[in-house]
């Protein structure tokens, strides 16, 4: 495949877009990528090879697309816009190894999909350009299902990013950062400029890779109970750990003798706010709520 011939290049993306009478669909957050190198930098961030099978979300005129098939085993992709089918169907024909799936990915039975697709696959890899108003969504759609996917790389927006790879501590760390970490480590890859993109996006982009962790920071007896504990603890992230407790499971004397038991038991200061524990800490926490059969009241709706 000669060089002239990739889609990421401006000339033959405004010539794509032409033929095909297109312009980007803001309410899709759809921008199209004119720059290879950046391309070639995902696939490097995904460690894309002959053995990786990949899980593509949105690949819009397939420019991600074609860099991802030259690399990998073979390439899924998601596609949610009807506009797109033709124009996927003429870009990637050279490539025997892509599969369109014309299926918002949220809507897709992931586990129904590995059955009949990915069953045999050595390795599988996500990799999505987001539409930033449905990043979180996509991440924890995968995330929590039963699918064993070994790394994910998104790019997505900027503050996002952040929030995903954020510590214990810092403003940026809440409950998306613990989701995603009790899964995966988390680290930015790479800034992505807006003058690659057609067109310009308004926030700045960012490639980060998730990696699933090979042993989790705590073993949880109730994930449910876990994560809801973790979003509780940030409902008023300036309140101390007691007053978000109190408002997620109740004010009654016996809920608060037990909740008193249960922070004692895992050894964690009520005045504390939700950013300064760490993922064991609120791992702890839910595991000793349990036990004291604690019940949330978002569990009992």
């Amino acid at each position: 495949m000669t060089e002239h011939r990739d889609i990421a290049t401006p000339k033959r993306t405004k010539e794509i877009l032409e033929k095909y009478n297109l312009s980007a669909k803001k309410s899709l957050g759809q921008n199209f990528i004119i720059d290879t190198n950046i391309l070639e930098n995902i696939v490097s961030a995904g460690d894309i090879s002959d053995e990786t099978t990949v899980i593509e979300v949105g690949p819009g005129i397939g420019a991600l697309t074609e860099q991802l098939a030259k690399k990998a085993k073979h390439v899924f992709a998601f596609e949610i816009d009807d506009r797109l089918l033709s124009v996927l169907d003429d870009t990637l024909s050279p490539y025997g190894n892509v599969t369109i799936l014309h299926q918002d990915v949220l809507d897709v039975d992931l586990e129904a999909f590995y059955e009949e697709h990915l069953k045999d696959a050595k390795e599988i890899v996500v990799v999505a350009n987001l539409p930033y108003y449905i990043t979180t969504p996509i991440i924890m759609r995968f995330l929590e299902s039963h699918l064993s996917v070994d790394r994910m790389v998104l790019m997505m927006q900027k503050e996002v990013a952040s929030r995903l790879s954020a510590s214990p501590g810092t403003k940026a760390y809440g409950s998306l950062s613990i989701a995603v970490q009790y899964y995966m480590d988390a680290h930015v890859a790479f800034i992505v400029p807006k003058t690659v993109f057609v067109p310009q996006p308004n926030v700045e982009s960012t490639i980060i890779r998730l990696t699933r962790k090979e042993k989790k920071d705590v073993e949880v007896k109730d994930e449910r109970l876990f994560f809801t504990l973790a979003r509780a603890a940030f409902v008023q992230r300036r309140k101390t750990l007691w007053n978000n407790l109190l408002k997620a499971f109740g004010k009654e004397e016996e809920v608060k003798a037990k909740l008193e038991k249960g922070l004692n038991q895992a050894g964690i200061d009520p005045i504390r706010r939700g950013e300064t524990l760490s993922i064991k800490e609120f791992g702890e926490l839910a595991n000793a709520f349990s036990e004291l059969e604690l019940e949330m009241l978002e569990q009992k709706r």
